[in-house]
């Protein structure tokens, strides 16, 4: 039996920051997305379904929130088969399916984890859409996968979904957002991405106005999109800049370091990158994560996975990097993996980065890229920064390139100076985080008018440093 808390145990909402690009709940803490995707299919939730096995959903979801994973990236349907669509025919909202999002939302609120949702798995939707109960052949409103963005009955479909939703689960602070279209696409618009804008502010108004009428107030929104197609016109502007959007997130499918990588760290160094490149388009205002990543090409092209030990060292530069570049937490994983699931080794680097975290007031961090102002500085490493004029994240990884076949655990000391600009004079707390322990040591330094000067003696293939200031 599934029970659901009282009133006075429910979570808070989750809002966009009044004084920075991050997350706090509606009652001011500081709040950060750490997890990854997950599915109704995937080992991990699949016996929720028609309540097959639901202690070892739950057991799962207790393990992820022990671990300091706070959100999941979930699509209201996942339609590889036959029998996880929401609706079926359209409009009639299939009751297993229900339960399902009842049962999940119940159990979510318990271990105090939160969800990211997006009403569409438009991958499989566009490879199946033969089957879908949109396709007008099913009876559904559309005729064509090129129209699902321009439409009109189809719109009034997806706005019916959304009501559905938001009348049932949106009243829960276990909603984190909505990701409001999976991967907006022109081939789902004629080809074109004049109609992206439009299309947004149709939903992103349908949904606000529906939820403020029922609640009183308002999840925040994004739309994703793959890193990739923000070359193409208009694209950058409705991601990054679209005045009914709350914040930003792209998919880091990049090829070769990410899809495929041969080593760990130019994956670290392309998601440092677009990190730092979507800052560059973005509001001020506005929180940016990566809501999608992973080894997608290797996976379909190999039919198995990467080494584990190699896989668990990916998986880790990729969230540092991206935590450090400015991200808000350490981006989302696509498992690909046999099973569907992150390994235990990504597990304890969640963890980790949970911990390290907590060091950050994020509800006042008004980052800035510092990437080139601090990679200049060390020539033997890779370095990834943020900061503003009162905090700093730095991440130093050692420039060895170790293939897929080796493991490299010891490594000779390295001594670093690393200077961190903007910071005012001060007093400030220094700590030198082990990413894989969790370990810190600590440093106070009094600062002046010159720059913050570090001195480091790294023993390991990485090290973290918050720089925190603690009085005037």
């Amino acid at each position: 039996m599934i029970k659901s808390l009282r009133e006075n145990e429910k979570l808070p909402w989750i809002k966009v920051s009044a004084d920075s690009p991050f997350f706090v709940d509606e009652t001011g803490n500081n709040w950060t997305p750490i997890g990854q995707n997950d599915a109704v299919t995937w080992p991990d939730l699949a016996g929720l379904f028609r309540r097959k096995n639901v202690q070892e959903v739950e057991g799962h979801l207790a393990y992820l929130s022990a671990h300091g994973v706070t959100c999941l990236r979930v699509m209201l349907e996942y339609c590889q088969t036959e029998n996880r669509y929401l609706e079926r025919p359209v409009g009639r909202f299939q009751p297993n399916m229900i339960q399902f999002w009842d049962d999940l939302f119940v159990l979510c609120e318990k271990y105090k984890l939160r969800i990211l949702l997006t009403p569409f798995d438009t991958f499989w939707m566009s490879k199946r859409w033969k089957h879908h109960p949109y396709n007008k052949l099913s009876g559904g409103p559309c005729k064509s996968k090129s129209q699902w963005l321009t439409c009109p009955g189809t719109l009034e479909a997806i706005k019916n979904r959304f009501t559905f939703a938001i009348e049932r689960w949106g009243n829960s602070g276990v909603l984190f957002g909505w990701d409001l279209w999976n991967e907006i696409n022109p081939a789902h618009a004629l080809k074109k991405t004049d109609g992206f804008y439009a299309f947004i502010e149709k939903i992103s108004e349908h949904v606000r106005k529906l939820e403020m009428d029922l609640y009183g107030k308002t999840h925040p929104q994004t739309v994703s999109v793959f890193a990739s197609l923000l070359t193409q016109p208009n694209v950058t502007d409705v991601i990054f800049k679209h005045p009914n959007l709350d914040f930003a997130s792209t998919h880091f499918y990049e090829d070769k370091t990410i899809n495929s990588p041969r080593n760990t760290i130019d994956a670290a160094i392309s998601t440092g990158n677009m990190v730092q490149e979507a800052l560059v388009h973005l509001l001020p205002e506005r929180p940016f994560f990566d809501s999608e990543h992973g080894p997608i090409e290797y996976f379909r092209k190999y039919k198995k996975n990467l080494p584990e030990a190699f896989d668990d060292q990916y998986f880790l530069n990729m969230q540092w990097a991206h935590l450090a570049s400015g991200g808000a937490g350490g981006g989302m994983r696509w498992p690909y993996r046999f099973p569907h699931v992150l390994t235990h080794g990504m597990r304890r680097a969640q963890s980790n980065m949970a911990q390290f975290i907590s060091l950050i007031d994020w509800k006042i961090f008004q980052r800035k890229n510092l990437n080139d102002v601090l990679k200049s500085q060390i020539p033997d490493a890779v370095v990834f920064g943020c900061g503003d004029t009162m905090q700093a994240i730095v991440w130093i990884l050692r420039n060895q390139v170790v293939g897929k076949s080796k493991a490299k655990t010891k490594h000779k000391p390295v001594a670093i100076n690393i200077s961190i600009p903007n910071l005012i004079a001060g007093c400030y707390q220094i700590h030198f985080w082990n990413t894989i322990s969790g370990k810190a040591d600590f440093l106070k330094i009094e600062k002046g008018v010159e720059e913050l000067q570090i001195s480091i003696q790294l023993t390991t293939n990485d090290i973290a440093l918050a720089v925190i200031k603690t009085t005037m």
